[in-house]
């Protein structure tokens, strides 16, 4: 079975957008876990674009599944991570000004930030991910650092899948489809827990669940977008029957 994180950063956008007290992404949480979410996931930024602190500590009392914390390597949120204790930390790349996350993170033998974080983070209980590009060098990367798991990013599938309509017989769909491929078979093969995350619709979600031991999903605008207009249960609920069905 392939669980769904449901990140409710773009909930938290909307209530940033006036500073005010709604809407309120615990309660959209609350919801969504009640829709079917096996898990709540939020990206804790430098700069406090959307999830604030006080959410991050609210959703660790809050939340019965797994709360997922997406942070990048910096002392001040990393001390939060460590007091919180979230069950589970995807590390990503992080640039101001970026929209979102744009691509998978490096990660090489001689970062010993990256390294010391992940340590850190296993040792206080933790599961660490890496939010990584599909390839297989940058897989074994992971497992080399001591990653428990990696989620890929599927951004550029989801880029090509929107430009072929999903057409798999389209060149560039297929190569990306093949990278994905590719890297969920050396993460099987050299037991790292796989995840997925970027672009992911309900027009696409199903094209995913074919690969190979696939853990989890972490998928957020889509949903969030769709709750705007049917609610946050409902919502889920919808996206959480697909990816059964795949």
């Amino acid at each position: 079975m392939i669980h769904l994180g449901v990140n409710i950063d773009h909930v938290a956008t909307v209530r940033q957008a006036r500073r005010a007290a709604e809407p309120d992404p615990v309660a959209a949480a609350v919801l969504a876990e009640l829709g079917g979410a096996d898990g709540i996931t939020v990206h804790l930024r430098q700069d406090r674009r959307h999830i604030q602190d006080r959410d991050v500590r609210v959703l660790r009392e809050t939340v019965r599944g797994v709360l997922n914390l997406e942070l990048a390597v910096g002392e001040d949120i990393l001390g939060l991570a460590l007091a919180i204790r979230p069950d589970q930390v995807c590390i990503v790349p992080e640039h101001r000004q970026e929209i979102t996350t744009e691509g998978g993170l490096r990660v090489a033998a001689d970062d010993r930030a990256l390294a010391g974080a992940i340590d850190r983070l296993r040792a206080n209980g933790s599961l660490v991910s890496l939010f990584i590009e599909p390839e297989p060098e940058t897989v074994r990367a992971a497992k080399a650092m001591g990653a428990d798991a990696i989620e890929l990013h599927t951004g550029s599938w989801a880029n090509a899948w929107n430009a072929s309509k999903g057409d798999e017989r389209a060149p560039a769909l297929a190569t990306q489809v093949a990278r994905l491929e590719r890297a969920a078979h050396v993460a099987a093969e050299i037991g790292l827990r796989l995840h997925a995350g970027h672009g992911i619709t309900y027009a696409n979600v199903g094209a995913l669940t074919h690969l190979s031991l696939l853990r989890e999903m972490n998928i957020g605008h889509s949903i969030v977008s769709r709750a705007v207009l049917v609610g946050m249960e409902r919502a889920v609920r919808e996206m959480k029957a697909l990816i059964d069905a795949g």
